[in-house]
């Protein structure tokens, strides 16, 4: 039985006076037996430096998001893929006053939005909080999602075909067996592999280049050289392989990597991206 609802709401509104006459009621509203949370953003891009700088734990429940901000009909657009490229299933509803527009259709369409909610209908108050309340629940009860390349996640692990990580141990598997350091089998991976095989699996199947991935681990960009993302990426690899050949010594990671499956590198120079393996 679903018996509490988590209310940590990201909100993006660029008009003060939308935020002053919803932003009480959100708070006020008990969406579960502890106060809602709303952490409001008056532009995009104050929303998605934030975003950026936000750890994977401090994701929020849910973003509700306007969609044209300062003349710009697709400035919500680019908050929800930064919201997306972190916590690929995060519910986000969009409250705008373009209803009925293209802006709604391209909302839709896009497959990222669970709700486009119009400001200027009759009752907005208890409206707003009802579909809120509604997608919470949904996303609570489906639990663990899927996205087009396979990967299925919820806030405990990541699973993509013959690969889970759970995010809670921070333990990697292959084929139910642990993912050892290459260097000494005796030791689990060290914790920066495990966070790039996070964001890999995260952001599958787009590539992540060296300057992004070392924003995503919090590494300090002027250390976390293409060389020594190269050098994690081998060290997964060989990972993979060594429990890949004790269970199927006929599979090879390595040579599915090659092939364009597994980690792959883009085309891009210095990005790595995760391709599921069929």
């Amino acid at each position: 039985m679903i018996t509490q609802i988590m209310a940590n709401i990201f909100w993006v509104e660029d008009q003060f006076h939308w935020i002053n006459k919803i932003q009480p009621i959100l708070e006020a509203h008990q969406f579960d037996d502890s106060p809602t949370i709303v952490d409001c953003h008056k532009s995009a891009a104050s929303a998605c430096q934030k975003i950026k700088l936000m750890s994977f734990e401090q994701r929020p429940s849910l973003a509700l998001l306007d969609a044209n901000m300062h003349g710009n009909d697709h400035a919500g657009f680019s908050v929800s893929r930064t919201l997306k490229e972190k916590w690929a299933d995060l519910p986000i509803v969009y409250f705008s006053e373009h209803s009925g527009t293209d802006i709604e259709m391209l909302a839709l369409e896009q497959g990222d939005s669970k709700d486009f909610i119009a400001k200027h209908q009759n009752n907005i108050e208890q409206v707003l909080c009802w579909r809120i309340k509604a997608v919470l629940r949904q996303h609570q009860i489906t639990g663990a999602t899927e996205n087009s390349n396979g990967t299925q996640k919820n806030d405990d692990f990541i699973v993509n075909g013959d690969l889970k990580m759970d995010l809670v141990t921070w333990q990697v598997y292959f084929r139910k067996q642990t993912l050892m350091n290459p260097a000494n089998t005796k030791r689990p991976l060290s914790a920066t592999p495990r966070k790039i095989l996070r964001e890999l699996l995260q952001a599958s199947p787009r590539p992540i280049a060296t300057i992004e991935m070392a924003q995503r681990i919090e590494s300090d960009v002027e250390k976390f050289s293409y060389a020594s993302y190269r050098q994690h990426i081998k060290i997964l690899r060989h990972s993979i392989e060594m429990v890949a050949q004790s269970t199927e010594p006929a599979f090879s990671f390595l040579t599915t990597c090659k092939n364009g499956q597994g980690i792959v590198a883009s085309g891009d120079d210095g990005a790595y991206c995760w391709k599921a393996i069929s």
